[in-house]
């Protein structure tokens, strides 16, 4: 596991996951304009694993700083650069990042456990590619998918951390347009 600290007046990050780019595509021609400008507005970009490829990766990594996790479908190149887990502090909030987490159905329990073990406030976790914000006493965030979503629509996290207070907001990305739903922890 690896972490580290990171420590300002206020951080906002963005958490994505599950993009699934393919080679040969974009990641950015595939975003919505809105989600670009808000991943270069924020401090950090959190990934979640499943970019595919390692020009998913670099893309990412040239608008933004970016803490990443592999995920089960990304090529050896990936694997091979990222952990499987990893534990970050960002404005004395502990937030662990996992790909593939122990959800069964809709039960969090697994999840929850995961959060202890790792010691965090807040697990990160992708492979769902649908939104789950769940507040018990941890914080338990999936962003989906804002590329591959499924059933979904495409979707993002924002977080804003500050003396140890989280806010976040759940991003919906329509075409170019993206709207928020929030939620909040102390």
């Amino acid at each position: 596991m690896i972490s580290f600290s990171i420590s300002c007046d206020i951080m906002k990050l963005v958490i994505l996951s599950d993009t699934h780019i393919k080679p040969g595509q974009s990641i950015i021609s595939l975003l919505p304009e809105d989600l670009i400008s808000i991943i270069k507005s924020s401090g950090l970009l959190i990934h979640a694993g499943d970019f595919e490829t390692i020009e998913c990766y670099n893309e990412l990594q040239s608008l933004i700083r970016i803490i990443a996790v592999y995920g089960d479908t990304d090529c050896s190149e990936l694997v091979k650069l990222l952990p499987e887990r990893r534990v970050i502090e960002v404005e004395g909030v502990k937030i662990g990042i996992i790909h593939k987490g122990q959800l069964t159905s809709d039960h969090t329990d697994g999840l929850r456990y995961l959060a202890k073990e790792m010691d965090v406030d807040i697990l990160v976790f992708g492979h769902f590619h649908h939104p789950i914000v769940e507040k018990t006493d941890v914080l338990l965030l999936s962003p989906g998918s804002a590329t591959v979503p499924g059933i979904a629509e495409p979707s993002a996290i924002e977080l804003e951390i500050k003396d140890k207070s989280v806010k976040g907001k759940i991003i919906r990305c329509t075409g170019d347009v993206c709207s928020y739903f929030k939620y909040e922890k102390n």
